[in-house]
């Protein structure tokens, strides 16, 4: 996969908000997906002491969620860490991995906040953007608005609300435990991707390809994992 960025990585915290302001107009907040095929969790592990970032992404087929292939990078951080510009502390070395596909995924899941963010261009959004690729943020926690809990029901939802503007949804996706955050990241409207977000999960909280995107990361920054591609063909989808 090859990403179009239209911008340094190094640059100051000042500009990397204003970036964000900018490139959030070509941000498509309508469905623009084509047929789903395969779907790509991406995820990364910090180590802080060494100050270095490793990223993975797993593709999968959809709806059936067969691993088709992953790959990964590492590479040390130079943007300070600062809450709502993850993308730019982040978002190098996670392309990197994604260049590393052999597979162009249909949709792409973060671990990540998309349009749920103070600039409504979270991480999730600015490499769904530079990608262009249809994509989903799938974040475990708020990071801005307020909202209601939704009933204790697997699909049950209600929406995340920053002042006025509804900017996500807090999905139930197992009952009796938290529920998780889903935002617009690119090119998909937030009923869609609510609905995506739920066929990923197999009875679990994380849907299947962030939650295994994170424990890949969790291997490559202890040193245990090696890039795997399962001998499989691309099935339909009825998505």
């Amino acid at each position: 996969m090859k990403a179009r960025v239209p911008h340094r990585w190094d640059v100051s915290p000042r500009e990397a908000a204003a970036l964000q302001v900018e490139l959030r107009h070509r941000m498509k907040r309508q469905n623009d997906l084509g047929t789903i095929r395969t779907v790509a969790g991406a995820d990364i592990s910090l180590d802080k002491d060494r100050n270095m970032g490793y990223a993975g992404v797993i593709v999968y087929s959809f709806p059936d969620l067969r691993e088709v292939e992953r790959a990964s990078a590492e590479r040390r951080l130079t943007f300070p860490y600062v809450p709502g510009l993850l993308a730019f502390r982040e978002g190098p070395v996670l392309l990197e991995a994604f260049s590393r596909l052999r597979t162009t995924p249909d949709l792409l899941l973060f671990d990540a906040h998309g349009y749920s963010h103070p600039r409504r261009f979270g991480l999730a959004s600015h490499l769904s953007v530079v990608l262009d690729q249809p994509g989903i943020g799938v974040a475990k926690s708020r990071l801005i608005g307020d909202h209601q809990d939704p009933p204790d029901r697997v699909g049950a939802w209600t929406p995340l609300v920053d002042g006025e503007e509804v900017v996500g949804a807090v999905v139930r996706t197992r009952v009796g435990v938290h529920p998780i955050f889903v935002s617009i990241g690119h090119r998909i409207d937030l009923e869609t991707a609510i609905r995506i977000a739920l066929a990923c999960t197999d009875g679990f909280r994380i849907p299947k390809p962030t939650r295994e995107a994170d424990r890949y990361v969790a291997q490559l920054k202890r040193g245990l994992a090696l890039e795997q591609t399962p001998s499989s063909s691309r099935p339909s989808s009825l998505f």
